[in-house]
């Protein structure tokens, strides 16, 4: 069993917002896949199904972005996955440019109060990960307006093929083939 879990916000404002490509990861794999949604349990909108023949699970937290850790955790305990080995978190990152995406077997929370979450309950920040690119915030912008804004729509599509990206790269993942998926998926279009 592996947990996918993309990150985000729940609720109509912050739709189609930069810090919710997480959950713009799911909703692509939930269609790319046809997951069928299980409803609402461990603080989490989830569904199970079946991806590269591994059965999954896909998860929005429903707890805000910052204390993402308490789905997690709670999903992480009721299915007894290993988090270091059956985890995998989507989610957006300022730190590349729209249409990049990065695949890490660990590492810090990077200023990602999310991830700092995870990390916190978790008690490890030794879980796969894969980052979406949506850009450096602008000069003199405010971090939480710039992520809780929208994408222009040049922007927009270039985030929509990496998420497609994402996508292919998880299947390698929940497949025990994150090498793999790094070497073919990290960076940018090809």
């Amino acid at each position: 069993m592996f947990i996918i879990v993309g990150l985000g916000n729940p609720g109509k404002k912050y739709e189609n917002t930069r810090h919710n490509v997480g959950f713009d990861a799911i909703d692509l794999l939930v269609d790319e896949y046809r997951i069928p949604s299980a409803g609402t349990q461990h603080k989490a909108m989830y569904g199970k199904g079946i991806i590269g023949g591994q059965k999954v699970i896909l998860a929005k937290p429903l707890t805000y972005m910052n204390l993402s850790g308490e789905s997690v955790r709670a999903l992480v305990d009721y299915y007894k996955v290993d988090p270091e080995s059956e985890l995998l978190v989507v989610y957006d990152d300022i730190s590349l440019a729209p249409g990049q995406i990065r695949i890490r077997k660990k590492g810090s929370a990077g200023g990602h109060n999310g991830i700092k979450s995870i990390i916190n309950h978790l008690g490890t920040q030794n879980f796969q990960r894969i980052k979406v690119g949506v850009g450096e915030k602008p000069k003199n912008w405010d971090l939480a307006d710039y992520v809780l804004g929208t994408f222009s729509r040049e922007d927009r599509e270039l985030v929509d093929d990496a998420l497609e990206r994402a996508g292919k790269a998880a299947e390698l993942i929940v497949q025990g083939e994150v090498d793999r998926a790094m070497n073919e998926y990290n960076g940018g279009p090809r």
